[in-house]
């Protein structure tokens, strides 16, 4: 009876006659043996197949095989000669699943990224690109696994909403049977009415943001992880990051250092996301800015933009971009927790500082090596007045809130939580250069296909 196994579990079968099912990744061949290299979406192997072994009629088969070809392969395993570690398969029988139909467009020749982009549904089959969705799977599982394992509910969020976090100018909106909606770009109010009934929830989904930015760090739809917390302040909500987040790289490191391997990456900066994670305040990542302005003025390297105009020094009530960011957590090597940012930055619904009241209670997570932002949260409003206030200040409309509000007028108490988005952490832990690689097929601002 034929034995069909997938390839990372070869190393269970050496010895024995087994049977891979998969596709052909590349070849080469001499006139007596021909090297196939299948894969399966489990890994790859080499399979050798002999003239002398296989007759010359299914060798002519193997030596005219086109890449991507779909094919079954049965042979022995044996452990590689000279490489620990790795299997190959002395090839006894083989056949053709489907042919290939012309060429293959992606040879293994180098490809520019747009091309590689309009062919996204083959490119998935590189084996770099195979390396980062299993590292993706990783962080994914690890999330879950995290919460669900801390005593947390999981509670899906709407994607339809009628109301905006954070107002609506960077929001998809749609026609809901004659009502206008928006795609959602946070599932947070949601998972703070559900905090109030299970106290630990998360929600996990896709957020949408219609914002016209080509950053490195942007997509127009990405997937967002939202814990909230009853009972919980500012403090509590960095721990929980901290925590959260060293479990997740923690995973990944343990559980995908092939796929890192393949990718290249330097596992020895991931080795130090460890806590205690540096806590600053946003003044002082406003200090650390103007320090670093001040070296390039004395040195002569301030930048110039396009229209002519030189950039300025940081001061209070400034805004971090990808630079920023990058500038202030240049100086650890390990993420950074920025907290206790100007009110005027964050949106309504957090709490300020009852010691500075010009300062909102919340944080972000900046991640090394220049990735910026992968975690932004902090303290709720939990007083009805408050956020009434904050929500006029805003300039929202008090009816599409009032379902908000009502937490607050019936069993308030202090909560916070944080959103981190998937595709910024696996860029991050994968060493990528851009986040369309992370996710299996990016929408941005120029593209909405394949």
């Amino acid at each position: 009876m034929e034995t069909i196994v997938r390839i990372d579990t070869l190393r269970d079968h050496v010895g024995e006659t087994v049977t891979i099912r998969g596709w052909l990744y590349n070849k080469r061949s001499s006139k007596k043996l021909v090297f196939l290299e299948v894969r399966d979406g489990s890994g790859i192997v080499q399979a050798i197949a002999s003239r002398s072994d296989i007759g010359d009629e299914l060798f002519a088969v193997a030596d005219h095989m086109a890449q991507e070809t779909s094919l079954s392969v049965t042979g022995e395993v044996r452990a590689h000669p000279k490489q620990e570690g790795v299997f190959e398969l002395a090839v006894k029988s083989l056949s053709v699943i489907g042919a290939v139909i012309g060429e293959y467009p992606i040879s293994p020749k180098d490809h520019g990224t747009d091309f590689l982009m309009d062919h996204r549904h083959l490119w998935l089959r590189s084996r770099r690109q195979n390396a980062i969705l299993k590292v993706r799977h990783e962080i994914v599982k690890s999330i879950r696994d995290y919460f669900d394992n801390h005593g947390f509910t999981l509670v899906d969020a709407p994607i339809f909403t009628p109301n905006a976090c954070e107002g609506t100018s960077t929001l998809f909106e749609t026609d809901y049977h004659g009502d206008k909606a928006y795609l959602t770009q946070s599932g947070q109010l949601y998972s703070e009415a559900a905090a109030m009934s299970l106290g630990k929830v998360y929600c996990f989904g896709p957020t949408f943001r219609a914002e016209k930015s080509k950053t490195r760090r942007h997509l127009a739809e990405f997937w967002m992880v939202e814990p909230e917390v009853a009972f919980m302040d500012l403090d509590g909500d960095m721990a929980l990051a901290e925590d959260f987040l060293v479990y997740v790289v923690g995973r990944v490191l343990e559980n995908r250092k092939e796929e890192l391997k393949i990718l290249e990456r330097d596992t020895k900066l991931l080795e130090r996301v460890q806590g205690p994670f540096p806590r600053i305040r946003y003044e002082e990542a406003i200090k650390v800015l103007q320090d670093a302005y001040d070296l390039r003025k004395s040195s002569g390297t301030l930048v110039v933009q396009s229209d002519g105009a030189v950039e300025r020094r940081p001061e209070f009530g400034d805004d971090f971009g990808a630079d920023e960011e990058t500038v202030i957590s240049s100086a650890y090597d390990r993420p950074v927790i920025v907290h206790r940012y100007p009110a005027s930055l964050k949106a309504f619904y957090f709490k300020r500082d009852p010691e500075d009241s010009r300062l909102a209670l919340g944080m972000d997570v900046l991640a090394p090596e220049g990735y910026g932002e992968i975690i932004g949260g902090g303290q709720r409003e939990d007083l009805l007045e408050n956020l009434e206030k904050g929500i006029e200040a805003h300039k929202l409309p008090r009816e599409a809130f009032e379902w908000y509000l009502d937490l607050r007028r019936y069993g308030s108490v202090p909560h916070a939580g944080f959103g981190l988005g998937v595709e910024r952490t696996v860029a991050w832990t994968c060493g990528l250069g851009h986040v369309r690689e992370t996710i299996p097929f990016p929408r941005m601002l120029n593209r909405l296909g394949p």
